[in-house]
């Protein structure tokens, strides 16, 4: 954190220093700075959005102006997108401008390439990705109160839909991994659950992923210890019953010998 004694972008928060600018992408695209919020209108509506978010979903790289370009519009792409392009980032720079970002922070741009560079910014997605994996660390640490809030947190951010209204493919991309984080959090949520005695929100929670990706096999036995520990040993086995039957019917293939063994222990235990 030293290396933002003298960021403007940076505050103090209990004698540590915190971001000033908040970026929301999931849910409604929202950019905040104290008490300065900017929404889709103000970054240039829709492909202001497409831009912004594109970019910031890869703030650690450069994106060739092809890529962008692509991001935006697809193979549909205007006649003039040259000037459509630099106007859209020039309508995103001035935006940031409004909401008090100091240059050279903003949307750097050199030899055919575009970064989001605002180093010091809170990003949801990141903070999503970051903190479920230290929701897991502190899982096999055993620190479940830690492990529940940052599950919570990387919950919480996931389940807002991204860009809801497109459907380019670096999006459904970006949702994919998304969900993703959303079912690693949930399956720590459901270990914590269990380990605290609420068995029927351990179930729900792994239920919930379960249901979402069927061929989650981490999900099925979290599903089944989860029942298992609570007392329901007839309803763990009827978990397993229907995963080996949907990896029959749909890969022609048995579960793994991870998801077999959690089987095999609750069917043998007294």
């Amino acid at each position: 954190m030293a290396a933002y004694d003298t960021d403007p972008d940076c505050h103090k928060v209990g004698g540590m220093l915190a971001p000033d600018i908040r970026i929301y992408l999931c849910g409604r695209v929202t950019i905040e700075r104290n008490e300065r919020v900017l929404t889709e209108a103000a970054i240039g509506g829709r492909q202001g959005r497409l831009l912004f978010a594109f970019l910031g979903t890869r703030r650690t790289q450069p994106v060739s102006k092809p890529d962008l370009i692509g991001a935006i519009w697809g193979s549909r792409t205007p006649p003039s997108v040259e000037t459509a392009i630099n106007a859209i980032v020039s309508k995103v720079r001035a935006a940031l401008r409004k909401l008090g970002v100091p240059r050279p922070h903003g949307i750097a741009s050199d030899v055919g390439t575009y970064q989001f560079t605002v180093p010091a910014a809170w990003i949801d997605i990141e903070e999503a990705r970051t903190a479920v994996d230290r929701a897991e660390g502190a899982l096999r640490g055993h620190a479940l109160s830690t492990a529940w809030a940052s599950a919570n947190v990387a919950a919480a951010i996931t389940r807002q839909p991204f860009l809801p209204d497109e459907e380019h493919l670096w999006i459904q991309h970006q949702r994919a991994q998304l969900q993703r984080v959303w079912r690693r959090a949930l399956l720590v949520l459901s270990a914590v659950s269990v380990r605290n005695g609420e068995h029927e929100l351990g179930i729900q929670h792994a239920a919930d992923v379960l249901s979402a990706e069927p061929f989650d096999e981490t999900a099925c036995q979290a599903l089944m210890r989860a029942h298992a520990v609570a007392g329901n040993r007839a309803e763990a086995l009827r978990v397993y019953a229907n995963c080996r039957k949907l990896f029959r019917d749909e890969l022609g293939a048995e579960p793994s010998e991870q998801t077999a063994a959690v089987f095999l222990s609750i069917l043998r235990a007294e």
